[in-house]
């Protein structure tokens, strides 16, 4: 009779989840033993990056990944990464080992208590079987439940469960396909269609599932035939929108009050594929203006239900764009050029503003380049320099947990190795997740990190401003190398002086991962 452990590997390799990003310890080491040829395992030296990871892996490839976590600690350690995961909707599969199913009930060292639990309410779904025979369908659970709502899933096994027998009956999981369509009725269609057309000055508003290809460009499509303006969502994660569209209004205040004032004059605002909506910073205020109505569309049956005003539909935003480019009128044009990008500022100083970093970046590497950002206190420079035209071209820590970053820069460009991928790290960001750096020199990932170091949390000192407590301690962090650090990592890397200096670091294509660390001038984040 076949195994717990090959008919759960065979189920993974059907179901295309062949590579594993993990950090074993003795629990995991049943079910890692014996691994098809065709896998591949990823090591992180800390769960953290493990999972941010495996993020960015699995927002870049659109598919669900599998990664393993070590008993409750090792989860324990992956919980922070896994609130960004569960705020970009990403699919990830992760499976924990477990004592031995006798020495659970004593609490036996690395006994998972009531692991089913420990990590909600962040995933979606998690079970610890109830026996042995249970683990493949239990697994095949897992995956469906991620896939279905975009969210992780959490799954406990003991670890001798692996090696146990099962019957026949275990094979029916192989030949499984779990399919969702999401298209909304004639009589939806024709209403949302007649009240788009009817409406005198409607807005747009796009989310992160928007950013993926075909969807991206038909948004444009869309937008060019209302010939309206277009927001992005606040607490935006991916960029659904080229932000220098002329039709492009920014990334809408993440507060109650300003995303109202953007609204005034508009009768219409339909939301695709975003919630409704992430707010921030605490700006109270009316939802909406006088005579502006509010339609959501998003598959996400639980942002529609929690939304605090306006009318849901739930479907598949794709589906939804292309009716109403089928429905309305002839396509149309953007209202004019884009927009170039101004010059950038100067810091006056022997350190750099961010502008100017962002703008050797602009100017200097390829257009299709993805970025994966986590410095959050230069984001107004970010966007008045940068030209994003692309689907996957943005890629931020949706939940605005630190640790994003650098992982997950690893790990959309194992995803995507033929296009080139940029961390832009802040240096109080790195710390999080620079353990990372070892996998991308083991897997010899071509990916360049820039890392932005100006000696403090520049983001807090921004909001310590906003909550007038603007000398709180804790906000510098003087003293760092992270030069030093990437090299004791097997990273290469190099500390650039000026502009001139970085544009000639960009110049090169190296085959490997490098580091260059710049002085910057410390900005506010809006």
């Amino acid at each position: 009779m076949p195994s717990v452990r090959r008919v759960s590997h065979a189920f993974l390799e059907r179901q295309g989840l062949t590579t594993v990003f993990g950090n074993p310890g003795s629990n995991e080491l049943p079910f890692l033993a014996d691994l098809p040829d065709g896998f591949r395992y990823v090591l992180g030296l800390h769960e953290g990056a493990v999972v941010g990871m495996a993020d960015g892996y699995a927002q870049a490839t659109g598919r669900p990944v599998l990664v393993n976590l070590h008993a409750a600690s090792g989860s324990g350690n992956a919980m922070g990464a896994l609130t960004n995961a569960v705020a970009s909707r990403t699919p990830l599969v992760v499976v924990a080992g477990q004592q031995v199913r006798p020495a659970i009930g004593p609490e036996a060292n690395l006994a998972s208590v009531d692991a089913q639990t420990l990590m909600k309410p962040l995933v979606g779904w998690a079970a610890e079987p109830a026996c042995a025979e249970d683990v493949p369908r239990a697994l095949a659970q897992a995956v469906f439940e991620a896939r279905l709502q975009r969210r992780p899933t959490y799954l406990s096994v003991p670890y001798d469960d692996w090696s146990a027998e099962v019957d026949d009956n275990a094979l029916a999981v192989l030949d499984r396909r779990v399919e969702r369509a999401s298209v909304p009725d004639a009589v939806q269609s024709r209403r949302l269609a007649e009240r788009v057309a009817a409406a005198r000055r409607p807005a747009l508003v796009l989310g992160g599932d928007i950013d993926s290809p075909g969807l991206f460009d038909d948004a444009v499509r869309l937008a060019e035939r209302l010939g309206c303006p277009v927001w992005a969502a606040p607490s935006l994660f991916r960029l659904p929108f080229p932000n220098r569209h002329p039709q492009f209004r920014g990334v809408l205040p993440a507060g109650i009050a300003p995303v109202c004032e953007a609204f005034e004059g508009h009768d219409l605002v339909l939301v695709l594929g975003a919630p409704v909506f992430r707010y921030h910073e605490y700006l109270p205020g009316r939802y909406l203006p006088e005579g502006t109505r509010l339609v959501q569309v998003t598959d996400d049956a639980s942002a529609a239900a929690r939304a605090p005003m306006g009318e849901a539909l739930v479907a598949d935003p794709g589906a939804v764009v292309g009716l109403l480019l089928r429905s309305l009128d002839a396509p149309g044009e953007p209202a004019g050029p884009y927009r170039p990008a101004p010059e950038p500022l100067t810091a006056g100083g022997p350190s750099l503003h961010p502008e100017q970093v962002f703008a050797a970046l602009r100017e200097g590497l390829p257009a299709d380049t993805a970025y994966v950002v986590e410095s959050t206190s230069t984001n107004s420079a970010w966007w008045r320099q940068m030209d994003l035209r692309r689907p996957g071209s943005y890629y931020f820590p949706a939940a605005g947990g630190l640790g994003f970053g650098l992982p997950g820069a690893v790990g959309v460009a194992m995803a995507q190795p033929d296009r080139p991928v940029v961390g832009v790290i802040g240096d109080g960001s790195a710390n999080y997740g620079i353990t990372a750096l070892w996998t991308a020199a083991q897997h010899g990932v071509p990916l360049t990190i820039v890392l932005l170091r100006n000696g403090t949390y520049g983001a807090l000192r921004w909001f310590g401003g906003l909550l007038g407590v603007p000398d709180a301690p804790g906000l510098d962090i003087p003293g760092l190398d992270f030069t030093r650090v990437a090299e004791g990592y097997g990273v290469r890397a190099r500390h650039v002086g000026g502009v001139e200096e970085l544009r000639a670091v960009l110049a090169e294509q190296p085959g490997h991962p490098r580091l260059i660390q710049v002085d910057t001038a410390l900005t506010t984040p809006s």
